[in-house]
């Protein structure tokens, strides 16, 4: 869920450069559909990782900068929504949104790539303190393929979802224009 999640803002993010470049408005909505539907995402990884945690470790929620990060960057993306539904001018609305949008991306970047990786103490997640990531110790062989076809099936139903989410959008701004 949680490539799913970054996936989706990555598209976010391209549709919101695209957006800037001409202010053609359907980019906007492109962009504001993926976050959307990136957040669902989100929640749920929060969501299902909390009931792991708890089965695994005897606690919802553990102190870990992944963990930390991944929360904090779900509240800016929640901010987002705020900033955007504050405004009625939709150009106004679409370019304060991106640019927003831009900053929140790099925020997330920071906080769940970079920052757990510069952590010298021990981590839950693979890759982060002195955890190593996927190496020979978390993923055999055997193992790799199953892990990545999951990952590419949990993006592409968040794309599909996606889709269907902007359909929906499209429909309900042709109805509202007519």
């Amino acid at each position: 869920m949680w490539f799913a999640m970054i996936a989706l803002l990555t598209w976010a993010i391209v549709n919101n450069f695209r957006y800037l470049r001409g202010f053609d408005l359907k980019y906007d909505a492109m962009a504001n559909q993926a976050v959307n539907t990136a957040l669902l995402f989100g929640l749920l990884g929060l969501i299902t990782g909390s009931v792991w945690a708890r089965a695994t470790w005897g606690a919802w929620w553990v102190d870990d900068v992944k963990l930390n990060g991944t929360a904090i960057t779900m509240l800016a993306y929640l901010a987002y929504f705020v900033l955007r539904n504050s405004m009625d001018d939709e150009q106004k609305r679409a370019r304060v949104s991106a640019i927003y949008s831009i900053f929140a991306y790099v925020m997330m970047i920071v906080l769940i790539g970079i920052l757990p990786r510069l952590q010298t103490s021990d981590s839950l997640h693979p890759g982060n303190g002195g955890n190593p990531a996927f190496s020979n110790y978390d993923l055999d062989n055997s193992l790799r393929p199953v892990f990545y076809s999951a990952v590419s099936g949990w993006i592409l139903l968040s794309f599909w979802i996606y889709s269907l989410r902007l359909r929906i959008h499209k429909l309900q701004a042709k109805n509202i224009g007519s």
